[in-house]
């Protein structure tokens, strides 16, 4: 087992790991953390440019998606697009289903429970299926970018989880959305349909619309409410 961080080092860390690519963060990361390092994928831009440099940095890396029952059909397809160019395994890109179907949830809790209670068919489809995995590891990667809302403005490049027990690194931290496409482009990675349609943040198909230019990325999520997260990550506000 690879050694986790100490909390002495993170000062120097982040400010070493500030100025590198994400490719060199990454490496730090798996050199800490080998296979107890996972990457949380839901296929979104972000997401499918850290699928490609993991995957070409440790062709063995491992990755999981939260399989809510309701993800976009285009979501299912850049899933199979990557594991075909990748030449993935189910055992490197597991998929977390939640312990309810969509039946059982609606007998439980009541038809549309995301038109009711969003955070709680969050925590029923999304959060409990992270807790679950994330138990099983030291360390996580996000594909989480500052500029993406106010609410993740000051993300560290790594930092302690509190909400699961855990090391996060945030490669693409420093990394604007056109960077993002820059990669996608330069290396041809397979991405998310949808990004074509106006949809820069793709979650369920109940709780995701199309973003108009100049809105905040995130804008398109849960619009009848004033949640932007789905709980994953906990709000924070810009320092």
């Amino acid at each position: 087992m690879k050694p986790s961080l100490h909390t002495d080092e993170w000062p120097s860390l982040n400010q070493y790991l500030e100025g590198q690519t994400p490719q060199e963060i990454l490496r730090v990361a798996h050199e800490r953390f080998g296979e107890q390092l996972i990457l949380a994928c839901s296929f979104g831009a972000e997401d499918v440019v850290l699928a490609d440099m993991l995957f070409r940095l440790n062709p063995r890396a491992t990755a999981f998606y939260l399989d809510t029952d309701f993800l976009f059909p285009e979501t299912y397809a850049v899933r199979d697009r990557l594991m075909k160019h990748y030449g993935l395994q189910h055992t490197q890109l597991i998929q977390m289903k939640a312990a309810l179907s969509p039946e059982e949830q609606a007998s439980q809790f009541g038809e549309a429970l995301w038109l009711r209670n969003p955070d709680q068919c969050c925590q029923l489809r999304k959060v409990d299926s992270l807790t679950k995995i994330l138990q099983r590891y030291q360390a996580w990667i996000t594909g989480i970018r500052r500029d993406q809302s106010p609410t993740r403005a000051s993300a560290k490049i790594v930092e302690w989880d509190t909400k699961f027990g855990l090391v996060k690194w945030n490669p693409l931290a420093a990394w604007s959305w056109d960077q993002v496409w820059a990669y996608i482009r330069e290396w041809d990675v397979p991405y998310n349909e949808l990004h074509d349609h106006h949809f820069p943040s793709i979650g369920c198909t109940h709780c995701t619309a199309p973003v108009l230019p100049g809105e905040d990325p995130r804008s398109g999520r849960w619009k009848q409410f004033t949640k932007t997260e789905c709980g994953l990550h906990p709000v924070k506000q810009a320092e």
